[in-house]
């Protein structure tokens, strides 16, 4: 009986099963039998703006083919990317000089170009167009972007047709994506980010948690995050996204419809995609600069040792396989950290300081100590241990540390660290440093320094090559080792002032140092320890710095660097940013280095005219600027469009 119940439930399922199977293929049948139509609204403004847009931006792009303004900067940065060599730019992070490389390395740019002066010539081997590409494409796109910001704001479509137009033939901006320059891609991605926050917004209200809502929310922490990547500018974008998104985040927090899981929900949502995730894009900005950028380039010496060491090249060539603990004997070279006004490295020679200055003040006359901003075989000092006198390392070495007293020796001139209670050439409230000479007078040496390890992790710490931050306090007075960044005069060859700073006068960077160069000293005679101190070193160390650590590094010297002080030539007030009165040199005769932006009314000679290729005259046409279009009579000696 069972057997028979089995039998007749396994042959209905089979005649079910069959049933499915014929039923699924004829409903496939009447399927195919119909046309497959897809339906889609097709805004035409949209597509009629983008159009003029792009017709705008890339017509004729790679006129003029000359470097033009800020390309002339840029364009360096592009070619470091093509090298892979190290730079920094203090106007902002590394995002917006990557776009513009990528145009370069999708246009098969070899970095192979002399950016010396605007108005030079591109040669045949530069993708102008293909450099040019990505901002004008960004300046295109911000065309339409522009109109759906004043739609989705619930204005008319009229309005948003007129702000759009108003944007695609402002001047300045059209001149501006037609260029190897950050401006049209900062805009870009500030509208970007408002566009996203206001489709996210305008789905908030129906479909909360859908995936158009997770797009637009995520899309906006993205586009404030490569806002800020291009220039410190987008930070206002960013903020005001922020303080907006606060706001709507407090009226949630009210909404008595809301459970509180919900309300957790949104606000977790929105922290991962306005917080999280900018400051995650903003650290792989600079991990993918800092990986590209491996090989050692002309900003080094801007950056610590510990940097310069991580780099190919360069410093990293020098310093490779040295020994790591500084040990008694150790000769060494050491760099002032603070590096302002220029890095430089503690230096001593035969020259002594002038018995009466140009004030009518005395010094003690004993041999100059300076700091010098170049490499040279008077920068080496030997780390002795007072209670010896050997000059070489032991075997095994015995390594400095924290709080150890030493005597720093000069390599050249054997002649000891010295400071006493007489003012600095320069800096009256310091005390003089020098390289003490026994004149047989009543001034005592006082060469004996303690080692103060700045970052050590605790007081029994050995001091690291490159690693470790010291300061040296002199044991008799307290002073500290200092560069005053003063240049001394001419008896001084102006170099750099070392002073004794009091402690109580506060700790500061320009009194820590690092060891840069260093060898295990082996040769006690003065004329095989000189032969020495020429010769490379060759112990097998690796030094590696993490990439937080170049990254914490490189973010502190673009906040901080400061560029000449001196005025640009170039440089204009406010009030000439709306009156116009000053012309900028965009563009400079290739051949003649004759300017090509018109000049001040009444100053052109008779019969010449010139073109303004940005900023410049009231009642002169700047869209010829962009546009390839000049007027009949064209400026003399300025190239025709093509």
């Amino acid at each position: 009986m069972r057997c028979q119940s089995a039998c007749a439930v396994l042959g209905f399922l089979n005649f079910t099963q069959g049933g499915l199977r014929s039923l699924l293929f004829y409903k496939m049948l009447e399927v195919l039998k119909r046309p497959v139509v897809v339906t889609t609204n097709i805004n035409l403004n949209i597509v009629a703006l983008t159009g003029v847009g792009l017709l705008s931006r890339l017509w004729h792009l790679s006129y003029p083919r000359a470097v033009v303004f800020d390309e002339v900067y840029y364009g360096q940065y592009i070619s470091f990317y093509m090298n892979r060599v190290f730079f920094l730019d203090d106007s902002g992070p590394p995002f917006g000089h990557m776009l513009l490389a990528l145009g370069g390395y999708l246009g098969g740019f070899d970095g192979n170009f002399l950016w010396n002066r605007i108005g030079a010539e591109y040669t045949s081997n530069v993708p102008v167009w293909a450099l040019r590409l990505l901002p004008a494409l960004a300046g295109a796109l911000s065309v339409p972007m522009a109109y759906q910001i004043v739609v989705e704001l619930r204005f008319s479509h009229c309005t948003a047709m007129g702000a759009a137009l108003l944007l695609l033939i402002e001047n300045a901006l059209v001149t501006q994506s037609r260029l190897m320059l950050l401006e049209s891609p900062l805009i870009f991605f500030n509208l970007l980010a408002v566009l996203s926050y206001l489709k996210f917004f305008n789905c908030q209200k129906h479909r909360p948690f859908s995936l158009p809502w997770w797009f637009w929310l995520m899309l906006t922490g993205v586009a404030c995050a490569c806002a800020v990547g291009i220039k410190y500018m987008g930070i206002f974008t960013y903020l005001l996204v922020l303080g907006v998104a606060a706001v709507h985040a407090w009226h949630l927090i009210g909404d008595q419809t809301l459970s509180n899981v919900l309300v957790l929900y949104h606000l977790l949502a929105r922290a991962v995609a306005l917080l999280v995730t900018p400051v995650t894009l903003y650290l792989l900005f600079f991990y993918i600069h800092l990986t590209l950028l491996c090989r050692s380039g002309p900003h080094d010496q801007i950056m610590s040792s510990a940097f310069q060491a991580s780099l190919e090249g360069g410093l990293a060539r020098i310093t490779q396989g040295q020994p790591l603990e500084v040990a008694f004997g150790s000769q060494v070279t050491l760099r002032n950290i603070f590096g302002k006004p220029l890095p430089c490295w503690l230096h001593s020679h035969q020259n002594t300081y002038p018995i009466i200055y140009e004030n009518g003040r005395g010094s003690s006359h004993q041999q100059q100590v300076t700091c010098y901003p170049f490499k040279d075989v008077n920068n080496w000092w030997v780390v002795k241990d007072p209670g010896r006198h050997q000059l070489v390392v032991s075997n095994p070495p015995r390594p400095v540390r924290h709080g150890d007293v030493v005597q720093l020796v000069h390599g050249m001139t054997t002649r000891f660290l010295n400071t006493h209670d007489v003012a600095a050439p320069l800096s009256s409230h310091a005390q003089e440093v020098s390289c003490y000479v026994d004149y047989n007078i009543s001034v005592p040496a006082q060469n004996l320094w303690r080692l103060d390890i700045v970052n050590r992790q605790s007081d029994r710490d050995t001091w690291k090559t490159i690693l470790s931050a010291v300061r040296f306090v002199h044991l008799n007075t307290s002073a500290v080792l200092k560069l005053s960044g003063a240049h001394l005069p001419d008896w001084g060859f102006r170099q750099l002032e070392v002073v004794g700073e009091k402690l109580s006068r506060g700790h500061h960077e320009s009194m820590a140092w690092n060891v840069e160069e260093h060898r295990y000293g082996t040769s006690q005679e003065q004329r095989d320890r000189e032969l020495e101190l020429h010769a490379p070193t060759q112990v097998d160390v690796s030094r590696n710095l993490s990439f937080m650590a170049r990254f914490s590094e490189l973010q502190w010297r673009m906040l901080t660097l400061r560029g000449e002080d001196a005025e640009h030539k170039y440089s204009s007030t406010p009030l000439e940013w709306v009156t116009l009165d000053t012309s900028i040199a965009y563009w400079l005769h290739p051949r003649t280095s004759a300017p090509c932006p018109a000049p001040l009314p009444g100053s052109d000679p008779p019969g010449r005219e010139h073109r303004d290729l940005g900023l410049g005259q009231p009642g002169h046409s700047h869209l010829c600027a962009a546009l390839p279009v000049v007027p009949a009579q064209a400026a003399e000696g300025c190239p025709r469009p093509p």
